[in-house]
């Protein structure tokens, strides 16, 4: 079964660059409910936390690098299959690949610094809204 709900973050660059605003509207005329939400600075220790996964990968050093170059904003979306038409409203991870009317495509700068993360599955989005959020926040 799809959850309703997955996880997302406007990434740094888009936020040093005034885009949270047009973002967050493009999430709610795409039929998602912002269901919490924050502004964070990530430190080194989180970012490493949460890529975990990523750790070894050639990319690793410089997306934690990134990801803590300044604040964040982290969302918890809901709608029917979250995680599947949060995908469809990102786009792709290569902004020039992304569908025109994606977020990717109109806000992203690179591969890198595309404008948000999504969360890529049903697992994924509790664990990542978990990381950010508490349990009274999630609800």
């Amino acid at each position: 079964m799809n959850a309703d709900f997955t996880f997302s973050i406007i990434k740094p660059n888009a936020v040093r660059t005034g885009k949270t605003g047009p973002i967050l509207a493009m999430i709610n005329e795409g039929g998602f409910r912002i269901s919490a939400l924050k502004m964070v600075q990530l430190t080194m220790q989180q970012a490493e936390m949460f890529y975990g996964i990523h750790k070894g990968k050639p990319f690793y050093d410089d997306l934690v690098e990134f990801m803590t170059s300044g604040p964040v904003v982290v969302m918890i979306l809901r709608h029917e299959n979250a995680v599947e038409e949060y995908r469809r409203l990102m786009g792709s991870t290569d902004p020039e690949k992304a569908d025109q009317g994606t977020i990717r495509k109109t806000f992203g700068v690179s591969v890198k610094m595309n404008a948000v993360h999504g969360s890529d599955s049903d697992d994924n989005a509790v664990r990542e809204a978990g990381f950010f959020f508490s349990e009274i926040e999630r609800s």
